[in-house]
């Protein structure tokens, strides 16, 4: 790992409060269809933190991810140039969650490929990977 990459790491009290962020989130979901309550909290380079809930559609393709929510919302209060540091997931069914591919892709968007990425487990710890680790072979288009 470089140094950059390094000096990059959250303390395990950031994750705590990012976690515990994305938690109180989750229990604001609308989630009437699976019952799965998702929250995300997204810290950007900034140091500011947004968070985000799923919101569930009858049209189950129009469902939105906690992760693109909260993605979204940074975006619409601070604009496009926003970069994430990094993103903690929760749901409030103790079940492992891994960002899905549509969010992975989001996440890189936005971000570096030191990117911090925690989710849920099957053990309910927080599992950390890098959104590279998650998206080696992130869709890219070539700048024009």
């Amino acid at each position: 790992m470089s140094q950059n990459e390094s000096s990059q790491r959250l303390s395990p009290a950031q994750i705590d409060s990012l976690r515990r962020q994305a938690l109180a989130v989750a229990a604001r979901a609308y989630s009437p269809y699976s019952g799965f309550r998702v929250g995300a909290a997204v810290l950007l380079e900034d140091g500011s933190i947004i968070t985000g809930c799923n919101v569930e559609n009858a049209s189950y393709r129009l469902t939105t991810c906690a992760e693109q929510s909260a993605i979204a919302s940074a975006v619409a209060q601070y604009g496009p140039s926003v970069r994430i540091q990094a993103v903690v997931i929760t749901n409030l069914n103790d079940a492992a969650s891994q960002p899905c591919g549509a969010c992975r892709q989001t996440i890189q968007e936005f971000s570096s490929p030191a990117t911090e990425i925690f989710f849920p487990a099957e053990n309910g710890s927080l599992t950390r990977a890098t959104i590279a680790d998650l998206l080696p072979h992130a869709f890219l288009l070539k700048e024009q």
